[in-house]
């Protein structure tokens, strides 16, 4: 046999250099494989909590789903979801119930015109025997839209039983001033219509006793006829018309008798856009009555300014004066019925404009300082012209 030469020196070195270096590397990937698979351990562990979070928020909006479902279901008011071409997309059982299951797919703006009818109140319509109030609001960037409809009828009816309980506890205050107010202007012209019976009276005098007892039984009648209306009160009325138009309606009216004191007279209307809707005689009527209050506390020289602005929804009526002011303690019984400061008047005026703004659905209110003059204020609640063209 013959035998193997050994390997000459340098190349067992070499041999043994390659497998050191094989072993290294062998460690190193060996090491890598490890950290690997801790990180895959890792991630698997932060997967697992991920999941259970998820898990835990779909459970959570899965409830909170169910919530608003029977929330939605349960709740009295009737709730309609528009999409953005105002169609109906969703509706509670109240509001099927209200319109019937058929609203589903119908085009809004057609249920508003063939099934409600607008109201004399911004935002309030009839449906059959019931008066319902719709508030919208934007429900997402693609111009859906949520109607919230509440029936107010129960909330109507007695708003209007609660103002005629108001009237008649009030007319039964001021049963006794009443009596006071009717007797003063009668016993005058009774004492003046005794006069005339003396057959020695001469003519001039006789036509001065007959002027004067026909002033006090104007008195009397202008006096019964506020009592009356008072006690009436406005129906508020289906009258369209715009802030210029009412504003025109109470100067033409009381222009002469501010010629006639000599008292400057200012019309500034910055709402030509305002629609107003309710009585025109009514609401002209209460502005009269403010203005001829501001006229008696004038003096010659003085001035007064009937203006309007759109404050929002609302029409800001306002009648200034410079004259002797209001004080303070005055200022709280000005609009009850009966009181005045001036021997000749009836207390009714700013009682009856009360009665009025309220019936409209809006408030009336008053600020003075005295020597510098007063400013009353009405607020009402209105439409824009375009509004009322859509």
């Amino acid at each position: 046999m013959s035998e193997v030469a050994p390997m000459p020196g340098h190349e067992a070195q070499e041999l043994q250099r390659a497998f050191d270096v094989f072993n290294q590397v062998s460690q190193a990937l060996t090491q890598a494989y490890q950290g690997l698979q801790r990180r895959v351990e890792s991630l698997t562990a932060e997967l697992a909590v991920a999941n259970g979070e998820l898990r835990r928020q779909y459970e959570e909006k899965e409830a909170l789903s169910e919530r608003l479902s029977l929330l939605l279901d349960a709740l009295p008011a009737g709730v309609v979801v528009l999409d953005s071409a105002a169609c109906v997309s969703e509706a509670n059982p109240a509001a099927c119930e209200m319109f019937g299951a058929t609203i589903i797919g119908e085009f809004w703006p057609v249920v508003l015109e063939e099934r409600l009818v607008a109201t004399e109140a911004p935002g309030e319509w009839h449906f059959d025997a019931r008066r319902l109030a719709v508030v919208e609001s934007p429900l997402d960037s693609a111009g859906g839209r949520i109607l919230l409809v509440h029936d107010v009828t129960a909330a109507h009816d007695l708003k209007a039983e609660l103002e005629r309980h108001q009237r008649l506890v009030a007319m039964g205050e001021m049963a006794a001033t009443l009596a006071h107010q009717l007797r003063t202007p009668l016993a005058t012209a009774l004492l003046y219509s005794a006069n005339l019976g003396q057959a020695d009276l001469a003519d001039a005098a006789r036509l001065r006793f007959a002027g004067k007892t026909t002033a006090q039984l104007q008195r009397l009648e202008r006096l019964i006829q506020e009592v009356l209306l008072f006690a009436r009160g406005e129906s508020i009325g289906c009258d369209t018309m715009s802030a210029a138009e009412l504003l025109g309606d109470a100067a033409q009216t009381v222009q002469p008798l501010f010629l006639e004191k000599q008292v400057a007279f200012r019309v500034i209307c910055n709402a030509a856009r305002v629609i107003v809707t309710g009585s025109r005689k009514a609401l002209a009527g209460a502005l009269v009555n403010l203005l001829e209050n501001a006229l008696q506390a004038s003096t010659v020289g003085g001035q007064v300014t009937l203006s309007a602005s759109e404050c929002g929804r609302q029409l800001r009526i306002s009648v200034r004066d410079t004259g002797s002011g209001i004080a303070p303690e005055v200022q709280l019984r000005v609009f009850d019925p009966f009181f005045t400061t001036r021997a000749q008047g009836t207390g009714l005026g700013l009682a009856i404009a009360l009665g009025v703004v309220r019936t409209h659905g809006g408030t009336i209110s008053v600020s003075s300082i005295p020597g510098e003059g007063s400013d009353f204020v009405i607020l009402l609640p209105v439409e824009t012209a375009a509004a009322q063209l859509h």
